[in-house]
């Protein structure tokens, strides 16, 4: 038998999830920035909590992937894809930003669920980070921002 995933929306002590938000952001005081005005949606599995995303509403059109993350036991299970089929469902008629750094994997993922190079913030991980972040041998400069724009996509 599959266990059953389940996403709820957490209104009230964002804090509790701060472990799981750390595995998609690894810098607490980044996450303390956005966590009070984001959307938050856990992913529990048999009660536990094995996945989350955060969202913040840029303007009326928009709206902001601010974290992604799915625990490591839990990873290539399709989590991280519901997730963000789950704010797709929630946003049919907006522009849906994601940024994250140049690591291989994450692109190939966020590409793989439709997400296109927007742009990029040269030296945001080196301006706003305290230590150097290195994932799968690449040393995080730049923030790259990926868009799906579900109201076009939805007229082709």
């Amino acid at each position: 038998m599959t266990p059953e995933l389940v996403v709820n929306r957490i209104v009230a002590n964002k804090s509790t999830y701060m472990e799981l938000m750390l595995i998609g952001d690894e810098s607490e005081d980044m996450v303390r920035r956005y966590i009070d005005i984001c959307s938050l949606y856990v992913c529990f599995v048999e009660s536990a909590a094995v996945g989350c995303i955060a969202t913040t509403r840029i303007d009326a059109e928009t709206i902001e992937v601010k974290n992604l993350a799915v625990v490591p036991d839990y990873r290539r299970r399709g989590l991280g894809r519901h997730l963000l089929d789950f704010v797709e469902k929630l946003h049919p008629d907006h522009k849906i930003y994601i940024g994250t750094g140049e690591t291989p994997s994450t692109l190939r993922f966020y590409q793989s669920c439709s997400y296109r190079y927007s742009h990029r913030i040269p030296n945001f991980f080196t301006d706003n980070y305290p230590d150097p972040i290195v994932e799968e041998n690449v040393t995080l400069k730049d923030m790259i921002y990926l868009y799906k724009d579900l109201l076009q996509d939805d007229r082709r």
